[in-house]
């Protein structure tokens, strides 16, 4: 956006950065964009991946997606333990207004708006669905609880809360302080799997140990292994590296205990959440941003408009700040109507402010 001439207002524009001379301890737009952006990049890395106009019931099994649990639909059923999952196009156009809990991603699940699991709410984007979807597996999380604990996410009892992680095995969210192990420095990893997961799939305990240069060419690697039995018997989360999952033995016998177990997944490359974020981020690179987007708005202003614009902005930094906090936070896309219905807000507040002030010159005209 051009700086306008008029030296009036004490206020500088320099690349796209808007500042107070007379007082410098304001927030700048610049400041708000990049905090904006990061929040962006952090939706999109979770909704990227995701269509938002378009139930994916058609597309059967996920192999990841994002995912909500709808209270409302939940309450309205009268079956308050009804475990269900819905896409992120039906939250959008089927589930607007309700009361949603954030599901993150969840793999191999298949969308259950309209179901008979939703008998009160029928999918407006698919009419036509099956009863029910036999393979989708649920947990405490569609419930709205978390970790062994069975708390909520916020917890509103907790006065000391906790980072959570996902574990990439149950799916479940985890605090830290109920892993029974410490992550590693700096968070110098790639992957959690909760101690309940490691009991369940032991064999796991052997790709913890070192890799001896003369297992690498023998038919099994998980043969070659020796566990000690405290190792079995551990009950702790375990963090690994990147890449870990190509240690993972391929031969015939491994591959057939992966498919009796059902984790056939963890020797796909496509199935970890890092796959699914860079693809979500890589869809949006052509996309363009809230912030192209916002000053493109500001830009359609005339000069007086883009003074007028400068000079009221610390009035209206915060609330802009907090309305797209509110898409960050719900994990939405800011849509082109979003913006397009901030400015109008914005407008017609000015209009009913200006209507009650004697008309003449503009401000910085005078």
């Amino acid at each position: 956006m051009a700086c306008p001439d008029n030296k009036e207002p004490t206020t500088s524009c320099e690349a796209g950065k808007l500042v107070d001379d007379e007082e410098d301890n304001g927030v700048t737009l610049e400041e708000i964009l990049e905090e904006e952006a990061q929040l962006e990049e952090d939706a999109n890395a979770v909704l990227g991946g995701s269509d938002d106009a378009n139930c994916t019931y058609r597309l059967g099994y996920v192999n990841r997606q994002a995912l909500y649990a709808c209270v409302t639909c939940r309450q309205r059923s009268g079956n308050l333990a009804q475990l269900a999952g819905v896409c992120l196009a039906c939250s959008y156009h089927c589930h607007d207004g309700h009361e949603l809990i954030e599901l993150y991603t969840k793999r191999n699940f298949c969308c259950d708006c309209g179901n008979s699991k939703f008998p009160s709410n029928k999918c407006t984007l698919i009419t036509e669905k099956s009863e029910l979807n036999e393979n989708n597996s649920y947990n405490h999380n569609f419930l709205g609880k978390y970790c062994t604990c069975q708390k909520p996410y916020p917890d509103p009892d907790d006065t000391n809360p906790d980072e959570m992680v996902q574990c990439i095995m149950c799916e479940d969210w985890h605090h830290n302080k109920h892993l029974g192990s410490t992550p590693p420095p700096d968070q110098d990893y790639s992957e959690m799997i909760c101690g309940q997961c490691m009991e369940k799939y032991p064999f796991l305990n052997a790709y913890l140990l070192p890799v001896e240069s003369d297992q690498m060419s023998l038919a099994c690697k998980l043969e070659a292994k020796t566990i000690e039995k405290e190792q079995l018997n551990s009950k702790k989360a375990t963090f690994w590296p990147e890449g870990w999952r190509n240690r993972l033995c391929r031969c015939e016998k491994c591959l057939a205990l992966y498919a009796e177990k059902k984790i056939q997944y963890l020797t796909d490359d496509q199935d970890t959440v890092e796959h699914y974020e860079q693809k979500g981020k890589m869809a949006c690179v052509n996309r363009p941003s809230n912030n192209e987007r916002l000053m493109e708005a500001l830009s359609s202003l005339d000069r007086i408009q883009q003074v007028e614009a400068i000079t009221e902005y610390q009035s209206f930094a915060a609330e802009l700040k907090d309305y797209l906090k509110t898409f960050a936070d719900n994990k939405r896309v800011v849509r082109e109507e979003d913006i397009t219905e901030f400015f109008g807000r914005l407008k017609e507040r000015k209009r009913r402010r200006l209507d009650g002030e004697s008309t003449g010159m503009p401000h910085f005209c005078r």
